[in-house]
């Protein structure tokens, strides 16, 4: 079973908050993203389906789409879009799968795409074959 981790430790006071309502839950002990004076850290989103709440597994286009469209969900929460992404970090399982994850990452860019890494892990969480995090700032 996935669960709501508990709220975040930072403060109000610090003018930090947690972003969660449309996404898939956290698969462990943390948010899935916190914003902070404009910026929001997004935590690794994997192919989880926030209406089944399970994996798409049918293929690196679905899977990437999906987490794609996770990221989506988290930004639109924070009255956030992709054009405010200035970072991400994609991690795959197979280096190979680059090109089909760099297209359909790429259609959710329509100006100018952000600064980022991608690297080939040897295992991610629950086995999938692709996690991104972003950071965005409020334009």
């Amino acid at each position: 079973m996935i669960r709501r981790p508990p709220r975040s430790t930072l403060s109000s006071s610090s003018a930090a908050s947690d972003v969660y309502k449309r996404q898939p839950l956290p698969i462990g002990p943390y948010n899935q993203a916190i914003n902070f004076n404009d910026m929001l850290f997004v935590s690794g989103q994997i192919p989880l389906d926030p209406i089944s709440n399970k994996l798409v597994d049918s293929g690196i286009v679905d899977e990437t789409n999906m987490v794609m469209k996770n990221i989506d969900a988290i930004l639109k929460e924070a009255n956030m879009s992709f054009d405010d992404i200035v970072k991400t970090s994609i991690f795959l399982k197979n280096m190979d799968d680059f090109k089909d994850v760099n297209e359909t990452y790429g259609e959710f860019f329509k100006n100018t795409p952000p600064a980022r890494e991608t690297v080939q892990v040897s295992k991610l969480p629950l086995d999938v074959n692709v996690e991104i995090s972003c950071i965005a700032i409020k334009k």
